[in-house]
């Protein structure tokens, strides 16, 4: 049996042993390059295996109505923000720290998708709801996660100058504002050079997917510009949500 092929790859038994050596090879890499990642590297992939092949039988069930679509939502921004709270506070995430992270990770995504499917942007169907809620919360769950995590690094590091701001009458938060905002803007880099390249460097996936789709290449661009503008908004609220309550020592 020689596989299926969708006209981007060949999804067969040689796609499955490419998958598999590169993943290997990853796992070396990461373990014996200094990073000392490999186990990490391991159970990422492992994860990933079990997490699609687990998301492709859901949603063959959930998509098919709106109610289970919503619900499906809801369980992506949970995981979402049980991820970014534990990569903030750099152990594994509480229920509190978890509901906390819900405001910069998934707050203006839902109210995002909600206006554009309100608005007729979006029909209201999880077969364009799901995947653009988790392409949203993605940015902005990795956004809140480097904004917090360098914000923290920041607090650790230059804790002297914070103390010095309180000895000269600055309020709590805004002495610790003073040595984490730049936090921020180091973690909207990425989103940042991602729309700057995108296609010089970069065919980002929904544009690929339209276009495989039927989609004409006019249409897919536009989709795709609506999807990059809009990672930028919600990255940009994650950013400063989370440095705000890492200053006020909320996360």
């Amino acid at each position: 049996m020689s596989g299926i092929d969708d006209g981007l790859v060949n999804v067969g038994p040689a796609l499955g042993v490419a998958v598999a050596a590169l993943a290997i090879i990853a796992i070396i890499v990461n373990h014996y390059g200094g990073a000392g990642l490999g186990a990490a590297t391991a159970r990422a992939a492992l994860r990933a295996v079990i997490q699609l092949a687990a998301l492709a039988a859901v949603l063959a069930v959930v998509i098919t109505h709106l109610w289970s679509s919503l619900l499906f939502v809801a369980v992506m921004a949970s995981v979402a923000s049980w991820t970014s709270a534990g990569r903030i506070t750099g152990c594994r995430a509480t229920l509190t720290a978890t509901l906390r992270s819900l405001l910069p990770v998934a707050a203006a995504t839902i109210a995002i998708v909600a206006l554009m499917v309100a608005i007729g942007v979006l029909p209201a169907t999880g077969l364009a709801i799901i995947p653009t809620a988790g392409i949203l919360f993605g940015g902005a769950m990795n956004t809140a996660s480097l904004a917090g995590k360098r914000a923290h690094d920041e607090l650790r590091t230059r804790h002297g100058e914070v103390e010095a701001a309180l000895s000269l009458g600055f309020a709590t938060r805004d002495a610790r504002m003073e040595v984490v905002q730049t936090a921020a803007a180091t973690a909207l880099i990425p989103g940042l050079d991602q729309t700057r390249s995108v296609g010089l460097v970069t065919i980002p996936g929904a544009f690929v997917g339209m276009v495989l789709g039927g989609a004409s290449t006019t249409a897919a661009a536009v989709m795709q510009l609506f999807v990059l503008i809009t990672l930028l908004v919600v990255s940009g609220i994650a950013a400063a949500i989370t440095v705000e309550m890492v200053a006020r020592g909320d996360m």
